[in-house]
């Protein structure tokens, strides 16, 4: 039994429920909303509410947000609309950067100008023992990320702050990754020398890659495949996302799984009439409509669904 903090309260592991690990409410650059974008707070917050309550409705429980720094995190508002639903939503604390930190890390930190022990440690501790800024709402996990772009001085740097930070708090992770490049290796070897606990590690967008033999390895190393951009067809088509979960199941990987979509009620990297044209299935429903039915045609038991989406999410925090 493990205690987790929620948007709006604590809530036993054991009543999280069915569980989507990756699923964002916003994707939203703030400075760029108060700046450029066409924006209506009531209404978006509205539209946020309905989409949740209807993925509630779908049988889903609880969600991940990992929303940090560099992907528009604001907890107000996520407060607001945590209040109006009654799925769970669990948020983050990290830096999602490919490249280069936000520049107030830039001359700040140990053998910088001004020399002093890492300062993202320290507020990822605080997020996630005190809770982040005013709101008392306290962060579940960890998030970084390493893309194409590969292990650069920052990204090394944000890995290794959040491998310190859950080494010390406890706190599982999630790693956005590439695995045509096979960066969730190199995530996994940079949290595990920083003293993170692989086993509570997902290892994000491990679905994007038919790589079985890549996927084991990860899997092997004790860590959870996120199998969580379903929706995201453009990327990998969606026959292949499914063979690819049946065939580690078959192969006696079923505690290693977890899913997501990736999705977003707002999303500002795209037009939304674009977006909906080009990927219509990327959405909170696509799971419960079409993936689990084809999981369990695959070959899948309903049990296996369960510790897909009950049993591994909570092993995750419980471990």
């Amino acid at each position: 039994m493990t205690v987790i903090p929620t948007a709006t309260g604590t809530v036993d592991s054991a009543e999280l429920g069915r569980v989507l690990v990756h699923e964002h409410v916003f994707v939203l650059g703030e400075e760029y909303r108060q700046n450029y974008a066409d924006w209506d707070e009531d209404a978006r917050v509205d539209d946020a509410v309905e989409q949740l309550n209807e993925l509630k409705t779908l049988g889903i429980d609880t969600i991940l947000d990992p929303t940090v720094l560099g992907l528009g995190r604001y907890l107000p508002r996520i407060e607001k609309i945590a209040a109006r639903t009654d799925l769970r939503i669990i948020v983050a604390t990290g830096i999602y950067t490919y490249n280069d930190l936000p520049f107030q890390f830039h001359y700040t930190g140990p053998g910088l100008l001004f020399d002093r022990p890492e300062p993202m440690v320290e507020m990822f501790v605080k997020d996630l023992t005190e809770g982040i800024a005013d709101t008392g709402v306290r962060a579940g996990f960890l998030k970084c990320a390493i893309e194409a772009p590969g292990l650069t001085p920052g990204v090394e740097r944000v890995m290794r702050a959040v491998g310190q930070a859950s080494a010390q708090t406890g706190a599982p992770i999630t790693v956005h990754t590439n695995p045509h490049t096979r960066s969730g290796l190199v995530a996994q070897r940079v949290l595990a020398e920083e003293g993170a606990d692989l086993s509570r590690v997902v290892i994000g967008h491990s679905g994007d890659t038919t790589d079985i033999d890549y996927l084991i390895e990860l899997a092997d190393a004790g860590s959870l495949l996120g199998m969580d951009r379903f929706g995201l067809n453009v990327l990998l088509p969606f026959e292949d996302r499914v063979n690819t979960i049946v065939e580690l199941v078959r192969r006696g990987y079923l505690d290693k799984i977890v899913i997501a979509h990736d999705a977003s009620c707002h999303i500002d990297w795209m037009d939304p009439v674009a977006k909906a044209q080009a990927v219509p299935q990327w959405n909170y429903r696509h799971i419960s409509e079409d993936v689990i039915p084809a999981l369990m045609a695959g070959g899948l038991t309903e049990d296996d669904i369960e510790a897909i989406l009950v049993r591994n999410p909570r092993r995750y925090f419980e471990n």
